[in-house]
Formats: C-alpha cells, structure tokens, sequence
C-alpha cells in the first residue's frame, strides 16, 4: 500500500456511513464522521477529502451491495471492497462500535491485511441475481408444499399413489372437499400458493436457460456439462456465482474460494483439522454438494452424459472422464475408512470444484485461441 495516500476506512449502513480518515505517514486516523448513506452527502465527503490529496475509500462488503462502490468510481475515486470473512480480528477485542471499525479497516488496508473481492459488473451481478431468484422460487416451493400436505395431514388426507406432485398427484388435490367452509379456504388458499410457486419458478427456469445460451456463457457451459452431476441449471450457477475463472491462479484457490477446505488448528507437533471453513459463495457449495452425490453411483457413461459430451473439445472431455474415474474412487475409498457418506461427499465436492476450475480454464484457452 502506497503511504502517501489517504486512506478512508467506511463502516456501512443502511442509513449511514462512518468514515475514518487516515492521512499519510500517520498511525491512526486523525478524523472521524458519520454521514448519512445518500448519493448527495457521500459526494461532498469525497471531494471534500480530495482536496488533500489522492484517497482510496474501503469498505466491507456487505447487504448494502456495491451502489457506494460504483458511485466512487464514477467520482474518480479509487474503492476497495473487502471480503468481511477474512478481516483479522484481535483476541480479547471485546468493543466494536461503527467508528472502531471504520478506523480499524484505514489501518489494516495501510498494513496491507485485507483481502479485496472482485467487484461484479452491473450485468454479471444482474444474472447472478436471476440466478439466485430461482433459488429462492425453489425455497418457497418446497415451503408452499409443506404448508399444504402438513395441513391435509391434519385433516386426515393422505394422497395414496406412488408418485407426490405429479399430475395425478394434482388430479387428485384439486377433487378434495371439505365440509367446513373455513377449512375449504384454507386449503384452496394453500393449493393457490403451490400452484403460484410453481409458475413462478417455470418461468424463472425458464429465463436461465435462455440465460445460459448467450453467447458469453454458451462455450463455459457445454464444458461444464461434461461432468457428471452438472447439467445446464448447475453451470450457470457455477458461472455467475465465480464470475471470472481467470482471477484464481490455480485449482486450490479455487477450492479455497468455494469454503470447501478442512479448518486446520496445529501447533508444535500436534496437527489437528476440523470441519470445512465455509469462508466463501455458499450458492457454489450447495451446487458442488448436489452435484457430488452423483459420484456415489456406479462409475459408468449412460446415454445422457454421452450426448452432453458430444461436439465438446477432446481436452475438456479428458478432464471429464478423469475427474469421474477419480471422484467415484475417492468416495468409495473414504466410505470404505468407515467416513460418514456426507464427509465422503464434502471432500468430493471440494475436488470436483478443482475439476471445474481446470474445465473453466481450458475453455478459455480453446476459446482464446
């Protein structure tokens, strides 16, 4: 970090912003303020600030998203945002109060202590969001579901068939009656709610997909394909949540990334390491873990994966075929040390997001070239 430039550490909130201003060649900040978070005030903060000197302005990321980090950059100014997960905190630091953060954030960026993230593009955070809407639509289906079948339970309606949701399973919702006038619009208003969230959620569907075909995702997402467990809906998923594969230098860091590698706490000669850190996207876990699960089966190309890899590029087909033969071992070898089935599928998660780093990678390469 360049000490000749002023450095704002900025602790935002919804409706306001705390600002510690940390001139150069100075140990701790000489200024604090607290302005209120509005477009107007944080422009006359910066060229009031400005006026002094070059500044770079930092803040944690965070619910407030990244209007404040934009509107920096349209002034001119340079903005660093900080991943909040990797901030360093003193032990026994028992006081935290929105100027000590803003203070504390000037000096650890002066030290050089805190990790920047990639700031999305308004049209890459535009599809991740579409994205993650249709991870909502899931949610609230299944609780739309849940509200319904527990209440038929409580009224003693048990749907017999094989299949629940189906369309006989609908058929048959739809042909219930009950006595009670109250407990008629209770269910009719249950049933409306399903069948709402499933339209919701088909016509959400239905927009990634056609998001998945332009042509920025088109190539990444036929290479992706060529795994097993990850069809269309996961790799857009992987794509927009990682946003650009080039920024992490190699596989491990991309692992490191996803929160999918073991804690560790060693010292002297005793090693000990415990759960995953889950510092990092919880949307790419959750993809990597679903996606892990098909290792689980017999390691065999049906019809399906086939076709997905038909037309791709022979490199990228190669790293499929690995990554299946090494991840179908991989479980079956820690479930044979008596490993609990998820912590088999966790380490697997972790080693299939290396795979798609290399796949990610080697698109990238074939499409440069």
């Amino acid at each position: 970090m360049d000490q000749h430039s002023i450095v704002v550490g900025l602790d935002v909130h919804k409706g306001s912003i705390t600002a510690a201003v940390l001139p150069p060649n100075v140990a701790r900040p000489q200024e604090t303020c607290t302005i209120e978070n509005d477009a107007r005030a944080v422009e006359r903060l910066v060229k009031r600030i400005m006026k002094n000197g070059n500044a770079v302005f930092v803040y944690e990321a965070g619910p407030c998203g990244y209007t404040l980090h934009r509107q920096l950059y349209r002034l001119g100014c340079q903005a660093a945002v900080i991943a909040p997960g990797l901030t360093p905190v003193r032990p026994g630091d028992r006081v935290k109060t929105d100027r000590r953060d803003a203070e504390n954030l000037a000096q650890l960026y002066r030290a050089g202590q805190l990790t920047e993230i990639r700031v999305p593009t308004g049209e890459e955070e535009a599809a991740r969001d579409l994205v993650r809407a249709r991870e909502d639509a899931v949610a609230d289906r299944l609780r739309a579901r849940h509200r319904l079948s527990k209440f038929l339970l409580r009224q003693g309606r048990l749907y017999d068939g094989k299949q629940a949701w189906s369309q006989k399973h609908y058929a048959w919702l739809r042909q219930q009656r009950f006595e009670l006038t109250l407990a008629q619009q209770t269910f009719d208003a249950y049933l409306r709610g399903v069948e709402e969230a499933d339209a919701r959620l088909a016509s959400l569907t239905t927009q990634v997909l056609e998001l998945a075909q332009r042509p920025s995702y088109a190539a990444l997402v036929q290479g992706l394909r060529c795994l097993k467990g990850v069809d269309t809906l996961t790799a857009i998923t992987l794509i927009v949540e990682t946003q650009d594969f080039r920024r992490f230098g190699h596989a491990r860091a991309y692992m490191d990334f996803t929160g999918l590698v073991c804690s560790e706490n060693s010292s002297g000669d005793r090693t000990r390491r415990g759960s995953i850190t889950k510092v990092g996207n919880a949307h790419l876990r959750r993809v990597l873990v679903e996606a892990a699960w098909s290792y689980s089966h017999h390691n065999s190309s049906g019809a399906t994966i086939t076709k997905r890899r038909h037309g791709c590029p022979a490199a990228v087909v190669q790293i499929a075929r690995r990554a299946q033969d090494r991840l179908h071992r991989r479980y079956w070898r820690l479930t044979q040390r008596n490993k609990p089935r998820p912590v088999a599928i966790v380490a697997v998660a972790r080693e299939l997001a290396g795979f798609v780093w290399a796949i990610a990678h080697s698109v990238s390469s074939t499409t440069a070239a």
